[in-house]
């Protein structure tokens, strides 16, 4: 086991989360394939995952905190590679929907237990880390991402590497997590019976608006960028791959240097700045002609992507109304809904109108967003 500082353990904790997370975004297409079916049909198995992340992002805040982040998060980050190693396994849409069920269930308690434990964290070191933490995970999807690459080029199928990534995950975690002690929870929280119910305020709906394009195309570039290169330039398993690793480079890049850049001005500055840059790449993915020119669209969306959710995360865990895993959990569960949800949904664009309009649609929503991101917070953040 390492001996990390906590922040540092912090950042293996996301990045072993959306490794063991984005290993099948790759491979979709290799199980559509398998299935035989549309990508409608497709978009609707992968509803699974967000009605169990709903569920438990609803529910589970105050049985999480009951029980313990130390008990639950090290065996909780290999429990979901080996549910999306059995969920690829899934015959046919409507399996591969109850299958990922509990993928969704997993996904939502890890989200809500490593978001909060930021918030913690920098309340512990007197600095921000949510960004940083958020870059992390990009670094991990990107690593899945070329990992599932490389595998697909071997033509190894989709269940043999999902099952790889089983082990490789239960490694890590061990050796990242297995001595982990969670931070000690914020002070400042209002009075009170906890609700057992994470239902939004208005304050935390207005921050589901901000992030409501960036969830959906990252969501949507994570699920369909790797079938927009097949179905638009017939590119191989490769390209297709490299296709969500473009989308995470500049995301992660971003992500790492952003707090940084919100210290030095404000949260709604750089959020304006970043909704400009996903509207530019929505448009070169809508309309571009050449797949390299594609996969600079992709990495556009990754930047424009790449802090928005991490702010709205920040400025809902610095309330001082409800516990933070509260609050968390009631930005999440509807955030993060969009990013799971918007996917499959947008299957169903992409079989009716093309898997180009499946991307544009997103663009009345950034507008929307860079009209209201002032409620990410106008001034530069202060630790309370």
């Amino acid at each position: 086991m390492m001996n990390l500082s906590p922040a540092r353990r912090v950042f293996a904790g996301f990045a072993i989360y959306s490794f063991a997370m984005g290993n099948i975004f790759p491979r979709l297409a290799d199980v559509q394939a398998g299935m035989g079916d549309d990508t409608a049909a497709l978009g609707l198995g992968l509803i699974g995952a967000p009605i169990g992340v709903l569920v438990t992002l609803t529910l589970a805040p105050p049985y999480l905190e009951r029980i313990g982040y130390r008990r639950l998060l090290p065996g909780a980050l290999p429990l979901l590679a080996a549910l999306y190693a059995l969920a690829v396994q899934a015959p046919s849409p409507l399996v591969l929907f109850l299958m990922l069920l509990p993928v969704g269930a997993a996904i939502g308690c890890i989200e809500i237990m490593l978001n909060a434990e930021a918030d913690r964290t920098e309340q512990l070191i007197g600095k921000r880390i949510m960004n940083r933490s958020h870059a992390f995970w990009s670094i991990g999807f990107f690593t899945a991402g070329l990992f599932g690459a490389q595998v697909a080029a071997l033509g190894i199928s989709p269940q043999l590497h999902l099952a790889l990534v089983v082990p490789l995950v239960a490694l890590a975690s061990l050796a990242a997590l297995g001595d982990y002690q969670p931070s000690p929870a914020r002070g400042g929280v209002a009075g009170g019976e906890v609700p057992r119910v994470a239902a939004p305020t208005l304050a935390i709906l207005l921050l589901v608006v901000v992030t409501m394009p960036a969830m959906l195309l990252e969501g949507a570039s994570m699920d369909w960028s790797a079938i927009y290169m097949r179905d638009t330039f017939a590119a191989d398993k490769f390209w297709q791959g490299i296709a969500v690793s473009s989308f995470a480079v500049l995301q992660g890049l971003m992500r790492f240097f952003a707090d940084r850049v919100v210290e030095r001005y404000s949260p709604a500055d750089l959020a304006r700045v970043l909704f400009i840059a996903l509207g530019l790449g929505c448009v070169t993915v809508v309309f571009s002609a050449w797949p390299l020119l594609s996969l600079v669209g992709f990495a556009l969306m990754g930047l424009g992507t790449s802090a928005i959710f991490p702010l709205a995360m920040s400025a809902a865990a610095r309330r001082h109304d409800r516990s933070s895993a509260l609050n968390i959990a009631a930005l999440a569960q509807f955030s993060f809904l969009m990013f799971l949800l918007g996917p499959p949904v947008l299957g169903f664009v992409a079989a009716h109108l093309g898997i180009r309009m499946a991307f544009g649609i997103s663009l009345p929503l950034i507008l929307v967003s860079l009209a209201t991101a002032g409620a990410l917070g106008q001034r530069r953040p202060v630790f309370a």
